[in-house]
């Protein structure tokens, strides 16, 4: 499983390349732009200080890039992302992950009327490192869980900032390695499983804006509904990216991600990162 989701990685890498080359040899049918971000966070206390608080230090890696054609009736939208983070406090052997996403969203459109397109998407998800629980228990891991979804729909697209697709015949595919189902349900596949196959409906939102010079905010929301199982309650995936530039290198970054699923756990997940650091686009 290491081998196949390093090979989908050079694969993506690729893909990357190419579509850089493609904007010089033909920069009216692609288009590219990325950023990478290094943000560091530190506290720290002397043995004097009576205010109380521990000493820490951390580090957060991300990359957010878009490689986007258009020709005629036709467009093509990928986005990439991959988040990584890593804290460390003092006094404890322990390195804890803050931080762990690879995403690739991938949407093909061709007009109908208007802004408005028949559609195509793709969208995988998964992460690159172990995770532990509270109890230092091993629940997750490289490819484990991994999600995908597929489906034909419907695309109102303004601009590339703006616009949403809606899917009324998604598959979705959940794969978790079988050791993380030995003993109970994981991540919404059952007990003894490694695998949960659904098919329903998908709404994906996409927008850019910005709110100053040099503050910009990218909302992405993601709702399903599983036909085939409580098609009541649908699942939210929610991403919101803050960036306020500083000046070309340096920015304040704020990383919001909340999750419902209530097929992994009937509570609302939430996960934030912010801390000032470089600051690259391309």
């Amino acid at each position: 499983m290491k081998k196949t989701l390093l090979s989908f990685v050079l694969l993506l890498a690729v893909i990357a390349v190419n579509a850089q080359e493609f904007t010089k040899d033909t920069t009216k049918l692609w288009s590219k732009k990325g950023n990478i971000s290094l943000l560091f966070n530190q506290s720290a206390y002397n043995k004097q200080w009576l205010g109380g608080g521990t000493s820490n230090i951390a580090g957060n890696f991300s990359l957010n890039y878009d490689f986007n054609y258009k020709k005629g009736d036709v467009v093509w939208d990928n986005k990439f992302i991959a988040a990584y983070g890593l804290t460390k406090i003092k006094g404890d052997n322990k390195i804890a992950k803050t931080d762990d996403r690879l995403e690739l969203n991938s949407l093909w459109g061709k007009k109908a009327k208007g802004d408005w397109y028949y559609s195509l998407f793709f969208n995988f998800k998964t992460q690159m490192d172990a995770g532990s629980d509270k109890n230092n228990l091993k629940i997750s891991h490289l490819f484990s869980p991994a999600y995908f979804q597929f489906g034909p729909g419907i695309l109102w697209k303004k601009s590339n900032n703006l616009s949403v697709n809606f899917s009324p015949s998604t598959a979705k595919l959940i794969l978790v390695h079988e050791h993380f189902t030995e003993f109970g349900p994981s991540f919404g596949v059952l007990q003894g499983d490694s695998s949960r196959f659904e098919f329903g409906a998908s709404v994906f939102v996409n927008y850019k804006f910005n709110v100053m010079t040099n503050v910009s905010i990218e909302n992405r929301l993601n709702l399903y509904s599983n036909y085939l199982d409580n098609p009541q309650n649908v699942d939210i995936d929610y991403q919101m990216h803050l960036v306020m530039k500083i000046n070309k290198y340096l920015s304040a970054n704020v990383v919001l991600q909340t999750i419902y699923d209530d097929n992994s756990i009937q509570a609302v997940q939430v996960s934030e990162v912010f801390g000032i650091g470089v600051n690259y686009g391309f």
